[in-house]
């Protein structure tokens, strides 16, 4: 399953919206330095989702606000 993410960094509190099926909007509260805020992005969606962190995977927009993440 692939999903569209548009991530918010530094944000004030943790928080995942469901725009639709496939599309989040995530604000997690790390920095998008050193791939903090990425990290936290697959830590927030494995835990809304209920699957491990490893099956929670970014393809694509690793320096970008937007990103497709793969659930495998």
């Amino acid at each position: 399953m692939k999903l569209s993410i548009h991530a918010k960094p530094s944000a004030k509190e943790e928080k995942i919206e469901k725009i639709s099926e496939n599309e989040y909007k995530i604000s997690v509260k790390e920095p998008a330095r050193e791939g903090r805020a990425n990290w936290a992005i697959e830590r927030a969606i494995a835990r809304h989702l209920g699957v491990a962190i490893s099956r929670v995977r970014i393809v694509s927009g690793q320096t970008s606000r937007q990103k497709i993440i793969e659930i495998s």
